[in-house]
């Protein structure tokens, strides 16, 4: 198939569905359809972020309690230190 032929395929492909979309008003459902992919788009971000705040506030718990250990730790060496 030839190059012309192949670009005059296309053009009328893209014609047709141009003439469609008038038609049978495929343009009304491209704003609900944007907005929709917009929606989900931002959702999953704030789930993502919402994840990974999650994530940070487990490890700064995680890393709250191994230190409140390792002073409970020194402590109890202290006054055993002390009583000896």
């Amino acid at each position: 198939m030839s190059s012309s032929r192949r670009a005059w395929i296309v053009a009328a492909s893209v014609g047709a569905m141009e003439a469609l979309k008038d038609q049978i008003g495929l343009c009304r459902w491209d704003y609900p359809l944007r907005c929709l992919a917009q929606h989900t788009k931002n959702n999953m971000r704030s789930y993502s972020q919402a994840k990974k705040l999650s994530s940070s506030l487990i490890a700064k718990s995680e890393k709250a309690e191994q230190s409140e250990e390792s002073l409970r730790k020194v402590m109890y060496l202290s006054c055993w230190v002390q009583i000896n």
